[in-house]
């Protein structure tokens, strides 16, 4: 038979087979797809999880107004914008616009401006009675010139009741050994590894401007203003690798879940202590750092502050919302809710965080035990670590109503959680 006539027998039927692959597959992503109750997520009694906007890109921290807009700021550009405003309407949230030609991290509304910042300036955008952009190709500059150095460069913001403007500027570095190598004190400090404050309604400002309002914090993205007490808290990021660079003196275990992620309660001149110290969460001690002398049991210099609070070790806190809506019991009312990240560095011990924590609070200061309020993120146990993670939390929000909103940087979804009881 000759090759011809071969083509004449075999044709039909690969066109035959081709077409059964192809409608296949129509059926298949025709189906609709499977709805997770709660939207993945485990979550306390009483309470239900949505996902209301997904594959919006890398959504980090957001803020709503009373009319249900939601402002998300990406960390890199989508179709050329940085800001997402979504409009939620019965359980769902469509886009509205997107304007800014920056991404970043920062985002809040504040009176009548809405405040977005990129690693190195923060800007604000007048807003009209609506809480709607006025100008969206036209920001003002509130604080250009921020260092940004590499490694730690979101310029993460929140604002106080007095006009004031807060900044972080993270350290760019795991511990200042590359540029202390002497151990005669860390050069990089009195530029950054610490919060800045700037006047809120003063334009064009430097950051030379800025006035060092605290120090001795690695690295900090999640900042929020307590209304009860009056006062700054920030959650830090820690130090990474004591086994690494210390195996004599951390095993493995221990710089798994050493040092703590802590919230620190700040007034104006604190120092926390990076890098010269680190908490212990499992010892509740400020302890000397091992570059500087420590050796897990030397305990820091007083000089130094104590964090309010303290989490296992690399859950990398990203956000801080103290929650004072009346939708949810009142056993959360003025308590804190912390968007945990997800761990990268805990081998050999499993990955873990991918969480929001929740705080209780009394009298403005951290009361109790924390607690894992909504988990799930990851999409499983076996998901926990970056690569594999569906979902990792990054913003948080209270929506009008008293509802939470989390934000995910890993597929862009917005979830709402509310209180049905």
């Amino acid at each position: 038979m000759n090759s011809r006539k071969l083509v004449y027998i075999f044709l039909p039927l690969v066109t035959i087979f081709l077409l059964i692959v192809i409608i296949s597959w129509r059926i298949d992503n025709n189906k609709p797809s499977k709805v997770l109750a709660n939207a993945g997520l485990t979550l306390p009694s009483g309470f239900e999880a949505s996902a209301i906007a997904e594959n919006l890109g890398r959504a980090r921290h957001l803020t709503i107004t009373p009319q249900n807009d939601i402002y998300v700021h990406l960390e890199s550009l989508k179709n050329g914008k940085g800001i997402i405003v979504l409009h939620e309407n019965n359980g769902k949230a469509t886009i509205k616009t997107s304007f800014a030609n920056f991404g970043g991290t920062g985002i809040a509304i504040k009176n009548g401006y809405l405040y977005a910042s990129n690693d190195k300036a923060v800007y604000r955008f007048k807003l009209n009675e609506q809480n709607e952009v006025i100008n969206p190709d036209a920001p003002e500059t509130v604080v250009s010139g921020l260092l940004s150095r590499r490694a730690h460069e979101a310029k993460a913001l929140c604002l106080d009741n007095k006009g004031n403007l807060y900044v972080n500027i993270g350290a760019y570095s795991n511990i200042c050994s590359e540029f202390d190598r002497d151990r005669k004190g860390c050069p990089i400090l009195d530029s950054a590894g610490g919060i800045w404050q700037f006047k809120a309604d003063k334009l064009n400002q430097h950051y030379a401007d800025g006035i060092k309002y605290a120090g001795g914090l690695r690295n900090v993205v999640g900042l929020s203003w307590n209304d009860q007490s009056n006062q700054l808290f920030v959650m830090q990021h820690g130090r990474d690798a004591l086994h690494d660079l210390f195996p004599k003196l951390y095993t493995q275990h221990q710089s798994a879940e050493l040092p703590a992620e802590c919230m620190f309660a700040l007034k104006k001149g604190d120092n926390a202590g990076w890098p010269y110290v680190y908490y212990d969460w499992i010892q509740n001690k400020n302890m000397l750092g091992p570059e500087y002398g420590g050796d897990g049991v030397k305990t820091a210099d007083p000089q130094y502050i104590n964090p309010a609070a303290a989490y296992p070790g690399h859950y990398a806190p990203n956000d801080l919302l103290f929650y004072t809506g009346t939708q949810f019991p009142e056993k959360y009312k003025n308590g804190a809710f912390i968007a945990f990240h997800g761990s990268w560095n805990r081998a050999p011990e499993p990955q873990a965080g991918y969480c929001i924590v929740f705080q209780p609070f009394k009298n403005g200061m951290p009361d109790g035990k924390w607690e894992v309020f909504a988990n799930g993120f990851a999409g499983g146990p076996e998901k926990t670590s970056p690569n594999a993670a569906e979902h990792r939390p990054c913003g948080l929000a209270q929506g009008p109503d008293g509802s939470l909103y989390v934000a995910d940087d890993q597929r862009g979804t917005i979830y709402k959680i509310t209180y049905k009881n």
